[in-house]
């Protein structure tokens, strides 16, 4: 879980004000930290399936959310790559 002070720095970065929570680049950017951590979890405990179900469903929401923000406007989401260091 990703703690207040990271998240309103992460919102404050990717979003235009701290308020603006809803903007896509500002969702893409607070998936990668729960996501490295299921990662980490995974290294532990090989065989938590239900664990797993959540990790598939947030790597699907950022995929979702990259290709909509690519069709929508590429600058953005090649500004978004680059910063969040994703490969794509």
């Amino acid at each position: 879980m990703i703690t207040k002070a990271k998240k309103a720095e992460i919102i404050t970065r990717f979003g235009k004000s701290e308020k603006n929570t809803g903007d896509i680049s500002v969702q893409i950017a607070l998936l990668p930290e729960d996501i490295e951590k299921l990662k980490l979890h995974f290294e532990k405990n090989k065989k938590d399936k239900h664990s797993m179900r959540g990790f598939i469903a947030k790597v699907n929401k950022r995929k979702k959310l990259l290709n909509y923000l690519k069709e929508k406007n590429f600058a953005s989401y090649k500004e978004t790559i680059e910063a969040l260091n994703i490969r794509k």
